[in-house]
């Protein structure tokens, strides 16, 4: 058996594609690690797309529009453990089998020669070690490292992803509270009159910004929480999103109470919070609506909940065209990332969001467009 301190010359161009061929699998697997889990930015990576639209691929088979929603709801409730889980060990076949081509063309006669020494240094059990000398040790050594670093990386970001998950998950279950189950943005409006809340919108909105602005960055900076389900399977963060969103555009087109601008803030974050992540997964979508653009909502749906809110006591303005017209205006901006949303997520049933999103098209899971997202 060659020794390393004397390693056998590349002596064809086999050996010298098998040597390429494993640096480009070691590379693939640190860009899309780094992509994956360390680049503080919404960025696709092919390896990482390809694990996820493959298995969702199986999932959108298990998970037939035949079954009832709770068994949709189950199963797609592993997708995103499954999937994460499923990356880390293709990394972690990738990396072994590059070694494994790099150790076969300058090292080991056999190929199992070569997988054993991979294996043995990627887990670090070194039962199989180089014969003595300064390269093999350091390929060696690169192999462990490698492999504890996917292994840190691991431990180090699964705290991160759940600490950001049950930071959303807290607003959207206090969300039940004031917007039922399912959420609706005419409900929530309905409660906080009842209970004389009115004066304290501004507040639910200011949360709700910070709520949106947080939800940007972690879902396309850790994009994997897209999919993470709620853990009541008649929640989600998409239909809650699109409760207060239409609770925010209502109150500024409908309701006789001050106006407030934190309504349009909050409109606007979570416009741009849906966009961004909308545009991480290259839905289509208008980014300059003419405020007179169609909408999902009908005419009719918003006139029931225009007398519903009336009948409840809730102050609207006399002029319902003009009410029509300004609440379209404010909708059209989120009206199609919010729908391709809670289609691509398989959102539960929720009025004026995913209600109406099989009517169109699931987006496919694509490649972020390559230099970053664009902003509106």
């Amino acid at each position: 058996m060659p020794g390393w301190g004397t390693m056998r010359p590349v002596e064809t161009l086999l050996d010298v594609a098998l040597v390429l061929a494993g640096v480009a699998l070691i590379l693939a697997v640190y860009d899309s690690a780094l992509r994956t889990f360390v680049l503080p930015r919404g960025s696709s990576n092919p390896l990482t797309r390809l694990v996820f639209v493959g298995l969702r691929s199986v999932f959108n088979l298990v998970a037939g529009e035949s079954r009832s929603y709770e068994t949709r709801d189950r199963i797609m409730a592993l997708y995103a453990p499954i999937g994460l889980f499923g990356l880390v060990f293709v990394w972690m076949a990738l990396v072994i089998g590059g070694f494994a081509l790099i150790y076969h063309a300058l090292v080991r006669d056999t190929w199992h020669d070569a997988f054993e020494l991979s294996g043995s240094s990627f887990f670090t059990l070194g039962f199989e070690l180089p014969s003595p000398g300064i390269p093999g040790y350091l390929a060696v050594f690169a192999e462990a490292a490698t492999g504890l670093a996917i292994l840190a990386l691991l431990i180090a970001y699964l705290p991160t992803i759940y600490g950001a998950f049950s930071r959303r998950e807290r607003e959207v279950a206090r969300l039940a509270t004031l917007a039922g189950t399912p959420p609706s943005g005419v409900e929530l409006l309905m409660r906080y009159h009842a209970i004389g809340w009115n004066d304290h919108l501004p507040e639910l909105w200011k949360e709700w910004e910070q709520w949106f602005a947080e939800l940007g960055e972690t879902h396309t900076s850790l994009a994997v929480l897209t999919f993470f389900r709620s853990p009541s399977s008649d929640r989600s963060w998409v239909t809650s999103a699109g409760a207060v969103l239409d609770a925010a555009s209502i109150a500024q087109s409908t309701l006789t109470i001050p106006w407030s601008p934190q309504a349009g803030l909050c409109i606007r974050s979570g416009t741009l919070a849906l966009r961004d992540i909308a545009d991480y997964y290259d839905f289509p979508f208008d980014r300059d609506p003419a405020p007179d653009a169609p909408i999902g909502i009908e005419k009719a749906e918003y006139l029931a909940a225009y007398e519903e809110l009336g009948a409840a006591g809730v102050p609207v303005r006399p002029d319902r065209e003009r009410c029509w017209r300004d609440f379209a205006g404010w909708r059209v901006n989120y009206d199609a990332v919010l729908l391709g949303l809670a289609a691509f997520t398989m959102a539960p049933y929720a009025p004026w969001s995913s209600d109406r999103s099989l009517r169109n098209h699931r987006p496919r899971i694509v490649r972020m467009r390559g230099g970053g997202r664009r902003r509106s």
